[in-house]
């Protein structure tokens, strides 16, 4: 650093904060370190006592922390973001829409793997909400070489490392097993919680049919929501290993192509996923779905949602964090369950 004139300061970069105080009226940092003089500054550093500052004497190859944080967002940004001003060398970005929010790990990674700079984001395969916060960049020094940033772009690729997707699916089709139901000798209590959770992401329930138990009756259920021509087919109850638990049986004579029957989440172990030759998703999902408040199907609904095909891969990454730990007051999402 350099000690110069504050008269011949515009264009340069305050080494350390400078406090201003006026009796009765304010004493606080009046530039941060990091700031960059601009003409308007002049008379108030003056003012301020300072007639010589502290500046950086930024060499070749040199940038400053908030261009550098502004090349760091742009390796980030993907439609549907909005970014913030400039604030002490960090940028943020927000969701400018609800949608699925995705990071691409393995590229985040290489980035962050690079000295003396970073990028910081939520949990990716999550939903937000327009205004969430998405992401913060910044790097650690208040100059940084700008073979770095180079460095970082090239590890980064030529696409953002965050996506926002929007919510796509908009109809669902439930079918309800349970000869108790078929009967009316119980209340379905199962249903009004997918309605509420599906509402959620936009998504109206459109078929509801009550089969019973029996595998020809759940399997020509499953075929009369199909013909509704649904986003979604739900499946409740019957997925246990209980002799007389039939759905998964069913589901697989529709004909769809399971991804899996079982995910390593508790509660929700006994989720059932698979995918007809259009591409319709159908879940069989566990009892717990109707109680918990959190469960293997809300880690899963907003890819589903977002018309994300889900892979084995995919549920057995939920392994880590997949454990509920059954909180007395609940506070999923903002728990370690699913992250």
């Amino acid at each position: 650093m350099k000690q110069i004139p504050t008269a011949e300061a515009v264009g340069q970069v305050l080494c350390h904060d400078l406090t201003q105080i006026i009796p009765g009226e304010y004493k606080g940092a009046r530039f941060r370190k990091g700031h960059i003089v601009t003409e308007a500054d002049i008379p108030v550093l003056l003012s301020m006592g300072k007639e010589n500052l502290y500046v950086w004497e930024l060499e070749p190859g040199m940038l400053h922390e908030n261009d550098a944080a502004a090349r760091l967002v742009r390796l980030c940004r993907g439609p549907g973001m909005a970014e913030s001003q400039v604030r002490e060398g960090k940028i943020e970005l927000r969701a400018e829409r609800d949608g699925l929010f995705r990071v691409d790990t393995a590229r985040l990674n290489a980035v962050n793997a690079i000295d003396e700079l970073m990028i910081a984001t939520r949990r990716g395969n999550t939903a937000v909400r327009a205004g969430d916060k998405l992401c913060g960049t910044r790097v650690i020094p208040l100059v940084i070489r700008e073979e770095k940033l180079a460095a970082a772009e090239a590890a980064a690729g030529e696409s953002p490392l965050l996506e926002l997707l929007p919510f796509k699916l908009k109809t669902a089709a439930v079918v309800t097993t349970g000869s108790e139901l078929a009967k009316g000798l119980i209340r379905d209590a199962f249903t009004p919680v997918l309605i509420e959770k599906l509402a959620a992401f936009g998504i109206e329930l459109v078929h509801h049919s009550l089969p019973g138990d029996e595998p020809a009756a759940v399997l020509a259920a499953i075929e009369a929501a199909r013909a509704v021509g649904p986003d979604l087919i739900l499946c409740t109850g019957g997925m246990s290993v209980d002799p007389d638990d039939n759905t998964p049986g069913a589901i697989k004579a529709s004909g769809a192509r399971i991804v899996t029957y079982g995910a390593p989440v508790l509660p929700g172990a006994m989720l059932l996923v698979g995918y007809f030759d259009d591409g319709t998703p159908i879940l069989g999902l566990p009892g717990c779905v109707m109680y918990a408040k959190a469960t293997v199907f809300d880690l899963i609904l907003p890819r589903i949602a977002a018309g994300v095909e889900l892979t084995k891969a995919d549920f057995i990454a939920l392994g880590e964090g997949g454990l509920c730990l059954g909180c007395e007051t609940c506070r999923y999402p903002q728990c370690q369950f699913g992250r």
